[in-house]
């Protein structure tokens, strides 16, 4: 066990594994990645009105879950000094096969913030283009759909019901996408 002292508290490494390690701080337990300078989360909805989503399976769950692409910034060392909004295109283009012109910042803030110090920045893609299959990287086994915006809420019914996991943070990509009308919204809406 390692004790760290930082803001006057005293951190203690109860654990440490590859990619992240259990810290105590005073009372507090909680996760921490090793591996990565931060999340981001990519919501892109294509020229003609469909949001693009994807699939994987997620072991602490044991299900498959949707999710909007999303990944670490600066996980892999080829990629140490990638910005966020290079780690955004990068995550977009492996996992759903699309490339964006244009990323755009939308908010910060924590994951989870009881049980863990990761925090996501959110994303939105413009300018999308499908140029590959998608699918993830070689660790990866990732679906990607294109769903109608006008349908997605339904959709999501459906594939609950058929036994997969829908990550929260859809409901707020959705919103997200609701709260910024662009050309996209206009042509799904018709």
């Amino acid at each position: 066990m390692k004790v760290e002292s930082k803001n006057r508290q005293h951190r203690l490494i109860l654990s440490e594994g590859k990619f992240m390690r259990l810290v105590r701080d005073g009372q507090w337990e909680y996760v921490e990645r090793t591996n990565c300078r931060g999340i981001v989360i990519v919501l892109g909805l294509t020229d003609d009105g469909k949001v693009i989503l994807v699939d994987q399976y997620r072991p602490p769950v044991r299900k498959r879950v949707i999710e909007f692409p999303a990944g670490l910034v600066s996980d892999d060392p080829q990629y140490s000094k990638e910005s966020l909004i290079a780690a955004a295109k990068r995550e977009l283009l492996e996992e759903s096969g699309y490339k964006a012109d244009r990323i755009v910042k939308l908010m910060k803030g924590p994951v989870s913030s009881g049980v863990s110090s990761d925090m996501v920045t959110i994303v939105r893609a413009y300018g999308l283009r499908k140029i590959g299959k998608g699918g993830g990287d070689d660790t990866e086994a990732i679906n990607v759909h294109t769903v109608a915006f006008n349908k997605v809420e339904k959709w999501l019914v459906l594939m609950s019901r058929k036994g997969y996991l829908i990550e929260p943070k859809v409901y707020m990509g959705i919103f997200f996408l609701m709260r910024q009308p662009d050309r996209n919204l206009s042509s799904c809406n018709k």
